[in-house]
């Protein structure tokens, strides 16, 4: 077990079920087509890939039979679905500076996810080598972390509000059409082959994800060294963002608090990292560092709901 847990076949079972996920989403989408997706929709298989990131560590407590391992998950999965909140809110922004049609929102939402899978399935296994030749690593990402904590917390606590330059880094390399023609990604006008604004959408989605993945990956590390775990908590928290989206998107000033909760998490977890480097008996207990993360993060939610209602007595 451990870190070649992910070439098991016990990784191989789990690396089928991510792709059956994917291609009963993909075949719904292709049965039902694009379509602005309904809060209730939304709202529903939401709570079914929340319900299955819960059943799935219960079942792993009974293959493991090792408390501390499960707590890991947990937290980890915890954490990485508290920091896609913020690139909800990011993609809000993208959608709004490509003018992406809300019924073709859902397409470039799932394909984002494929590349956002592969893309962190690639970072875990780097930073997992990179890990086990150099430990001392392991500091260098705490003190990342704490600096991107502390600069989430200077901003506003909302990482990532400039994000649409991605959208002009990409426009560099990708030359596309004014008009989406709905799901093609490449059309040809006047015998010349163009992409379409879909196309660089997704494009842009992935390079956000991937800036983001350079704060969420060296989190997860911070509370398991277990590429196993560390993949299957981000799948989960990944796979579930699409329909969340839809759910939340709307919904960023409901959340003026969490933005500055997330930042504190990542700096709880950066000293975490740190603190076995200043003496190797401080190690903080996964068990822990759960309840910390949940408090924080409950700070935070139950702040901006006062928030919100005061301002909605204001005005």
């Amino acid at each position: 077990m451990g870190e070649n847990e992910l070439f098991t076949p016990l990784g191989l079972g789990f690396g089928i079920f991510i792709i059956g996920a994917l291609a009963i989403d993909f075949g719904l989408l292709r049965r039902k087509g694009t379509h602005v997706v309904p809060v209730k929709e939304a709202a529903a298989w939401t709570l079914v890939w929340i319900v299955l990131a819960i059943l799935f560590g219960i079942g792993m407590q009974f293959y493991w039979n090792d408390g501390t391992k499960t707590t890991e998950y947990f937290v980890g999965y915890l954490v990485e679905k508290s920091l896609s909140v913020d690139n909800i809110f990011v993609f809000t922004i993208i959608f709004s500076a490509l003018k992406t049609p809300k019924k073709l929102q859902q397409l470039a939402l799932m394909w984002g996810i494929l590349i956002a899978l592969v893309l962190r399935g690639i970072m875990i296994l780097i930073g997992a080598s990179l890990i086990a030749q150099f430990e001392w690593i392991i500091w260098v990402f705490g003190a990342f972390l704490l600096w991107t904590g502390v600069a989430m917390l200077r901003s506003g606590g909302h990482a990532g509000e400039g994000e649409p330059s991605a959208v002009k880094f990409a426009k560099r390399f990708i030359h596309v059409t004014e008009d989406y023609n709905e799901e093609r990604f490449r059309v040809t006008v006047k015998g010349v082959k163009k992409f379409t604004p879909i196309f660089l959408t997704i494009v842009v989605i992935g390079i956000i994800d991937l800036i983001f993945a350079v704060d969420s990956i060296p989190a997860i590390f911070g509370i398991t060294l277990d590429p196993f775990i560390v993949f299957t908590s981000n799948a989960f928290a990944i796979l579930g963002l699409r329909n969340m989206y839809f759910l939340l998107a709307n919904a960023r000033d409901q959340f003026h608090y969490l933005g500055a909760g997330l930042a504190f998490v990542l700096m709880w977890i950066g000293a975490k990292m740190i603190l076995p480097a200043i003496n190797h008996d401080w190690k903080v207990p996964p068990l822990v560092s759960l309840v910390i993360v949940i408090s924080i993060l409950a700070i935070a939610i139950v702040a901006s709901i006062m928030h919100s209602r005061r301002n909605a007595k204001r005005s």
